[in-house]
């Protein structure tokens, strides 16, 4: 089936799927730049300085750069990289990460945001111009600029080579069209944002929901109910964070594990997981985490190796994911 990564990136978001087919997805990329300025790798230590002893584990003080990361996977070269939606926590490095990897089809919203940069800016404007230059320049070619919407089907992603299904099992929920034109009549971008499920045919499944906001929450669960419900893994909408938003999506989605961001604890909102029950993991409790899809119980590894340790004393180290056993999801 498939490999899934979620990285420890700061307070940003990168999920890495390895198909089966041998191609690489990237969905919204963080903390992936070649070089850091000396003001910038200052400004790092203090924020790691202050945070020390915060919250569990303190893995966000010691983030990955998602293309070392997959170079030490032996990756070369991405298939397609999804961005979400244009906020610059979803796109940070994304110059350096085309530049490395060449992908080959670059899926994006029909979206009109604009941003001004100022000195205090904790991300890099030659990543937001990279980036309006693809979306604005609309290339045919090198990478291939798709922008898709609720249902949309086509080879590779639901299809094989020769048509069949499942190919990568990539099937893309939303946003649909209306929600694109409100969100930019309002500058609201999170409604606009992916939300694609990553479906075994025979078992297991990944939400991967963005910033996906009520309005998207309402349209998904509308029109797709029977397939998100009771999901396998979900990847937190907005990183976790409570973001002012209605949390009974999850009375559907119903998650037997979702997988946290990066953020301050008081800003994370753990109340509405725990109060249904539900299972969470942080990247600051197991910095990345992988899970391996091709095993019907879905194990999670972990590349902390004292997080792994502490839930499972008789832990082991797998070499493939290079990372340690925490538990299993299904």
């Amino acid at each position: 089936m498939s490999i899934v990564h979620f990285l420890n990136v700061k307070e940003g978001d990168c999920s890495i799927i390895e198909h089966t087919s041998g191609h690489i997805s990237v969905i919204d990329v963080s903390n992936a730049r070649k070089e850091y300025t000396e003001a910038e790798k200052l400004s790092a230590l203090v924020k790691a300085l202050m945070e020390k002893g915060s919250g569990n584990f303190n893995q966000k003080a010691s983030p990955v750069n998602p293309i070392e990361y997959m170079k030490s996977f032996g990756i070369t070269s991405i298939f397609r990289f999804i961005l979400t939606h244009p906020d610059m926590d979803h796109m940070d490095g994304i110059k350096n990460l085309f530049e490395e990897f060449s992908p080959a089809n670059f899926y994006d919203t029909d979206n009109g945001r604009e941003i001004e940069f100022n000195e205090n800016s904790p991300y890099r404007e030659e990543d937001w111009l990279f980036y309006k230059n693809l979306r604005d320049t609309k290339p045919q070619t090198c990478p291939q600029r798709l922008t898709l919407f609720s249902g949309d089907d086509a080879a590779y992603r639901t299809k094989n080579w020769e048509g069949n299904p499942p190919g990568d099992a990539l099937y893309i929920l939303s946003p649909t069209p209306e929600l694109v034109e409100e969100a930019n009549e309002t500058e609201d971008f999170n409604d606009c944002s992916y939300v694609i499920l990553h479906k075994s045919p025979w078992w297991g499944n990944v939400l991967f929901s963005g910033d996906a906001h009520n309005k998207t929450w309402e349209y998904v669960i509308s029109k797709y109910e029977k397939h998100i419900k009771d999901i396998d893994l979900l990847i937190a909408p907005h990183h976790g964070r409570k973001s002012d938003r209605d949390y009974s999506f999850l009375d559907v989605v119903n998650p037997k594990m979702t997988f946290f961001g990066n953020a301050r604890a008081e800003d994370l909102a753990y109340s509405a997981w725990n109060y249904r029950n539900l299972a969470y993991i942080t990247n600051n409790q197991a910095n990345c985490m992988v899970v391996d899809m091709n095993d019907i119980n879905m194990p999670i590894y972990v590349t902390n190796k004292k997080f792994a340790e502490q839930q499972y004393i008789f832990t082991t180290f797998n070499d493939e994911f290079k990372a340690w056993f925490l538990k299993n999801i299904r």
